[in-house]
């Protein structure tokens, strides 16, 4: 620290130039941010309340459906606690940008299933005592500024009413909370009974699966006897944990992690190449200065550490500067308007941050250092 008033000296030489490295290095920090939170909404993990709980789908893809009858047969299994079935929806409310999802449930199995869900008891009685009543997550129910009592309508591209209308219409009988922070309150779940009774074709089908076990420990087993239940059927089945079927679900988006990878890999890349010609920039106008400081006596290894700590500074206060705007406008809210279930800045992509803004500074900042070190006295004060 005694050599500080040097390394914050030379920043403060080239003002403007410092300042729009630091600037640059802010803008890549801001974006990694969002980025980070994207991935952690598109591909998060599921919460721990789902550790014991799998999801039986179709075989062949998600869109083909299951026989209802599975149900029972599922429930025998050794091993399997319970079972209940979703099934997509696929509406819009007013307009196709305002798309979040819906899907038909059995109510009592649906709520015992996931006790991540929180909904008040007169809520949960409303939505028992009214066929066309359903359950909207706070995040949406926010969005679309929906209170308990509304009449929706939701036009779904997929199911068709009996005489041949998209249209359907529910009343909001609830509006449900998640325990944990990260549980997904963007959904809305009406009564599959309505919904089996009101709907054209597809009768007695369903999406897929949600299989509880009394042992996760035990779930790639209980997983292997659900598909030999079915194998050879004309419904054969595809049994996995919840959060492999979220991460195969998010897949058909994309592959988020190569995605967000990618990005930050060219954005990077490109700030490394702006950050090392500066620092090269650098060192080269001040080679007949590192010459007088080493002819009274700093020594090459000290030289090293200067140039290295310049590049380190300029580094770090781009990289803190840039994940602390990033925290500020990520807290400020989903910028899609709700339709992700959870926009968060994970904590440890924070850390990766910081440790990134580290390496960046030692990997822009390590080849110039070297040429500082290696520099002559001689040669260096010649260029004075």
């Amino acid at each position: 620290m005694k050599f500080f008033h040097l390394i914050w000296g030379n920043l403060r030489r080239k003002q403007l130039r410092t300042a729009l490295t630091i600037l640059s290095i802010l803008v890549a920090f801001v974006l990694f941010g969002f980025l980070s939170a994207i991935k952690q909404a598109l591909a998060g993990g599921i919460t721990l309340e789902g550790a014991n709980r799998l999801v039986v789908r179709h075989k062949v893809s998600l869109i083909q459906l299951l026989p209802e009858s599975y149900k029972a047969r599922m429930e025998r299994i050794p091993g399997v606690s319970g079972a209940t079935h979703l099934t997509w929806f696929g509406g819009v409310y007013q307009e196709p940008k305002n798309f979040f999802p819906q899907m038909p449930v059995v109510p009592e199995e649906f709520l015992q299933m996931h006790p991540e869900f929180i909904l008040k008891p007169e809520e949960k009685a409303a939505w028992m005592g009214t066929r066309t009543a359903c359950i909207v997550g706070r995040k949406t129910a926010e969005r679309f500024k929906w209170k308990i009592g509304d009449r929706i309508p939701i036009q779904s591209a997929i199911w068709m009413q009996k005489g041949g209308s998209h249209a359907w219409e529910f009343e909001i009988a609830g509006i449900f909370d998640g325990k944990e922070r990260n549980t997904d309150t963007t959904q809305m779940f009406f009564r599959f009974d309505y919904f089996d009774e009101a709907r054209e074709q597809g009768k007695g089908l369903v999406g897929w699966y949600i299989v509880r076990v009394t042992d996760p420990a035990r779930s790639p087993q209980i997983a292997q006897a659900i598909d030999a239940e079915f194998a050879n059927s004309a419904a054969e089945t595809k049994a996995e944990t919840e959060g492999a079927f979220v991460q195969a679900f998010t897949r058909q988006i994309g592959d988020i992690a190569m995605i967000t990878a990618s990005i930050m890999g060219a954005v990077f890349f490109t700030i490394l190449l702006v950050t090392g010609n500066t620092m090269s920039q650098s060192v080269r106008e001040r080679a007949g200065e590192i010459g007088v400081l080493k002819a009274i006596g700093f020594t090459s290894t000290q030289v090293l550490g200067l140039i290295l700590a310049e590049s380190c500074l300029v580094s770090i206060l781009g990289g803190i500067a840039g994940l602390g705007v990033a925290v500020l406008m990520i807290s400020r809210g989903d910028p899609t308007g709700g339709m992700l279930p959870l926009f968060a800045f994970p904590a440890h992509d924070v850390l990766i941050g910081l440790v990134i803004s580290i390496m960046l500074g030692l990997v822009t900042g390590v080849f110039p250092a070297i040429h500082a070190m290696r520099l002559r006295v001689a040669d260096a004060l010649r260029r004075m």
